[in-house]
């Protein structure tokens, strides 16, 4: 049997819902759906998803389906009483995208198909002259850039130019003779830049629409907007056919786009915006300022349709209610009569997420498990980002519409392809365009930040940046952008391309410089999204914090104890790093004690403020695990210093250095491997540990116990050596403390049923266990990673998302067989896949009892922890 490949919707006859977003695409299943509860829908048809997948291996649509089309078509012409190309009577079509994930202007769109010379006549007698011209203006327009392949603004300038010939401000305020002249300037560039007359037959309209907003699925903004959003490239768009309403019939016409809830704030109240005699592409573009559908001023909506005004806030609110989530609505209204053209759940803020999701579980709209697993970690992760600090002194050089919220600073640049060099060379830049376009697309990614001097808060600029969780300023008011694109200014202040400014997409102002910033405040909602996730996760998620500092922010995020302190990070700072540098250059034992003593007392400190901290939160300690080449000298001043405070030579020093220098420091002298060496540098950072416990308990009446990790182990006889050392040193102390490895070679993980005999926790370092498997550099592979990830050798970078056929197998391995020797040990992440989603996803079934990550993180992890333990284990 063959495959159904087209589905139609009409509130009579229709043949699909809304799970079958696969199949029919985002909006075509929506369309279903809404057609389905009785929401006034133009009817048309989808053809799948499935078609988009034959066409992107063809590039062409079978005799078959076009076919198909032509008997779809009698349907919907049956249905609205017109025919498609008739002269007296004619119907026009939309030919719209419609991928199963959310690509806002990324796929294109053909409207008002079906014009042509004869057409066009019939629709103004049907219609009147004036509203029948626009629509032609408009069709021939939009398929020479869609289907064509023209330049957009061949056609654009002649609309401009006419405009401010008659002082018109938009297409809708032309006169008919205007609009027809309009027309055949149209057809001429047509003509002369393709070589044929504008195509005059409809079915060839039709089928060639069809073919660009199938092909569209491959354009390089749609490959671009997947990559960033990780959509798969298999899925395809569908593409709809659908009866065309007009809102530029006539001044009882309007088209808009509204949100059921404030997509910035999340605030419960209806938010968008419309354009009178108008059609949808123009509230979107950014061409046009559109009006607000509610509020105080005369122009709204409310005031203007007051009728259609009541009827869209009842359609917003059955919508929210049968989709359980904010909807993003697009409707026309053609002479009074209201109709919804798609509905979807909307782009939204971190803020606004948040505040949606916990008002919609009070209002028992939805549980908390179906709350929780609608949050984005990438979103979660943006309400963690700084603010300004209201301390410093702003001085606001300009306001627009705050149009994504967040703060970014960066130097100005005014294109696409500015905004991607400046980012490969590590610079933070603000983009600042007339309006943006869906070809701007990496340029957006690129930038920290995005102003516009047009567009509303529907347009492209407003909802692709929220989509991204990047601040936004919209309608810089007085903003001019110099036509060399080498300055911008607003009044009298003028900011040249390269020099810095600071905008904050909360509150629509751009100031001058970059300014600083701080950490949030977390508000009521986030708080109670995290005791919610608390509640419900079934692992740890700890904090890899190496400082006093870092266990503070640790806490502050909830961290439920530290899964990693790496102690040689306590000796970076400038006041320390010597006295590392003199222990790993000392000739004698008294040198080598001198240094020692000194580095005892710090991390004695350093041990005894992060358990106070942390409360008797479990606390794991890696003993020195330094690549020496971190810390050898380099400086010729600072190994003066050195030489001086030793009383040697310079030349001696140097020499002490290039002995110690290693080819391969990553797998060189470092970890348990210098507690073989020396074992005095492991037994005095054991004293550190067990001191600092010790005079807590007595002091504070804390009660800590240290897990005490080493580090790069390959041999039971290296572990057992160490174990010995640090239980000889523990005499003297009266310190409960457990002692574990971190694995992170692969031997580690073969042997870990040996390890596992002395050991009492396992804690993965995947970073270096990829490293050791794979036989990559961290730092090195950068220079071909991207390589392999086009060629499909590498579906992700393994330093971010684990290897789970090699990595993950090794970790397997370790955990089966170290619980075969002890059944009860502890088994820890602390890599930096510890906060990654899909990484969490593989520890969680491997049965992990906490992962750990670093301390900005942590909230993260949290979340994506408490999706799985309801998505895998059914919480």
């Amino acid at each position: 049997m063959q495959e159904k490949l087209i589905y139609y919707f009409s509130q009579s006859n229709c043949e699909g819902n809304a799970a079958m977003r696969n199949l029919l695409g985002g909006k075509g299943a929506n369309l279903a759906e809404m057609c389905n509860i009785g929401i006034p829908v133009p009817p048309g048809f989808t053809i799948s998803t499935a078609v988009c997948q034959a066409y992107c291996q063809d590039n062409e649509l079978s005799c078959d389906l076009r076919n198909e089309i032509k008997n779809y078509m009698a349907m919907l012409e049956s249905d609205i009483g017109c025919k498609f190309g008739d002269s007296n009577n004619p119907l026009l079509v939309s030919i719209r995208s419609g991928s199963v994930n959310s690509m806002p202007g990324m796929l294109d769109t053909v409207l008002n198909v079906g014009l042509n010379d004869a057409t066009v006549v019939g629709l103004a007698k049907k219609s009147g002259e004036r509203f029948a011209y626009d629509s032609y203006c408009r069709f021939i327009m939009m398929y020479s850039s869609v289907v064509l392949q023209l330049d957009h603004h061949l056609f654009q300038d002649i609309v401009d130019s006419e405009q401010q010939k008659s002082g018109a401000k938009s297409l809708a305020d032309l006169n008919v003779d205007v609009l027809k002249k309009i027309v055949n300037d149209f057809k001429e560039i047509v003509c002369e830049k393709t070589g044929k007359h504008f195509p005059q037959n409809v079915e060839e309209q039709l089928l060639n629409s069809v073919n660009a907003v199938f092909a569209s699925w491959k354009n390089d903004r749609a490959v671009s907007y997947r990559r960033i959003h990780n959509i798969p490239e298999n899925l395809g768009t569908a593409v709809n056919v659908q009866a065309m309403v007009f809102g530029n019939l006539n001044d009882n016409s309007a088209t808009g786009v509204i949100f059921t809830r404030n997509p910035s704030t999340g605030e419960k109240k209806l938010f968008g915006e419309f354009l009178v005699n108008a059609q949808g592409e123009d509230v979107v573009s950014g061409v046009y300022t559109p009006m607000p559908i509610d509020g105080e001023q005369e122009s709204t909506m409310e005031k203007l349709l007051p009728s259609v005004y009541r009827e869209l806030c009842a359609v917003c609110e059955k919508l929210e209610r049968h989709n359980k989530d904010m909807q993003d609505i697009e409707f026309t209204v053609q002479d009074g009569k209201l109709w919804i053209l798609q509905t979807r759940s909307g782009k939204r803020t971190a803020e606004a997420a948040i505040r949606i999701i916990v008002d919609m579980v009070e209002e028992g709209a939805i549980t908390k498990e179906e709350g929780i697993l609608r949050i984005d970690p990438k979103t979660f992760d943006n309400l963690l980002h700084p603010v300004l600090d209201v301390k410093i002194d702003q001085e606001v050089i300009g306001k627009g519409l705050p149009a994504s919220p967040g703060v970014a600073s960066g130097y100005v640049v005014f294109s696409a392809s500015d905004a991607e060099k400046a980012a490969e060379q590590g610079k933070k830049v603000i983009l600042v365009r007339s309006e943006t376009s869906p070809e701007d697309i990496n340029g957006m990614n690129a930038a920290s930040g995005i102003v516009t001097a047009r567009g509303g808060m529907t347009s492209h600029a407003a909802v692709v940046t929220r989509g991204m969780g990047k601040p936004c300023i919209c309608s810089l008011n007085g903003l001019y952008i110099g036509k060399d694109e080498k300055f911008l200014s607003m009044g009298d202040i003028k900011v040249n391309k390269g020099e810095s400014i600071t905008i904050n997409g909360g509150t629509g102002e751009v100031m001058l410089g970059i300014l600083p910033t701080i950490l949030p405040e977390l508000s009521q909602e986030f708080k109670t999204i995290i005791n919610w996730v608390d509640e419900i996760k079934t692992v740890k998620v700890r904090a890899n914090a190496d400082t006093p500092k870092d266990a503070k922010i640790a806490k502050e995020f909830g961290s439920e104890g530290i899964g990693l302190c790496r102690t040689e990070h306590m000796f970076f700072a400038s006041d320390r790093i010597e006295f590392i540098q003199k222990l790993i250059i000392a000739d004698d034992e008294n040198e080598r004690t001198n240094a020692l003593n000194k580095l005892e007392e710090m991390q004695k400190s350093d041990f005894k403020e992060i358990f106070s901290i942390m409360e008797g939160r479990e606390v794991t300690i890696r003993l020195l695990d330094p690549p020496l080449h971190e810390f050898l000298p380099h400086n010729q001043s600072i190994i003066e210093k050195i030489a001086k405070s030793l009383n040697k030579s310079v030349e001696s020093v140097k020499n002490k250095i290039a002995q110690l220098s290693e080819k391969n420091p990553m797998l060189g002298h470092r970890g348990c491997r210098l507690a073989i060496s020396h074992p005095e540098i492991y037994g005095m950072q054991i004293r550190a540990i067990l001191s600092a416990a010790s005079e807590l308990r007595k002091e504070k009446k804390i009660e800590v116990k240290p897990e005490i990790m080493i580090p790069f182990i390959m041999s039971e006889k290296e572990f057992i050596l160490i174990c010995e050392l640090i239980k000889k040193e523990a005499e003297n102390f009266d310190v409960n403390y457990s002692i574990g490895t971190m694995i992170e070679l692969p031997r580690a993980a073969l042997i870990a049923d040996k390890l596992a005999k002395h050991a009492e926790f396992f804690s993965f370092g995947t970073n270096d266990l990829t490293q050791t498997t794979m036989g990559l550099s961290r730092d090195d592979s950068v220079n071909f990673l991207d390589s392999y990830k086009e060629s499909n050798i590498f579906k992700n970078d393994p330093f971010e998302v684990l290897d789970v056929e090699g990595v993950g197998e090794l970790i397997r391995i370790a955990i089966e067989r170290g619980k075969k020797t002890r059944k009860e040990i502890k088994l820890g992440i602390c890599g930096e896949h510890g906060a990654n989603p899909q990484s969490i996803e593989f520890f969680i079934k491997s049965g992990v009892d906490y992962v750990s990550c670093s301390p900005y993180r942590v909230l993260v992890a949290k979340l994506v922890a408490a999706q799985l333990s309801i998505s895998l284990l059914g919480k």
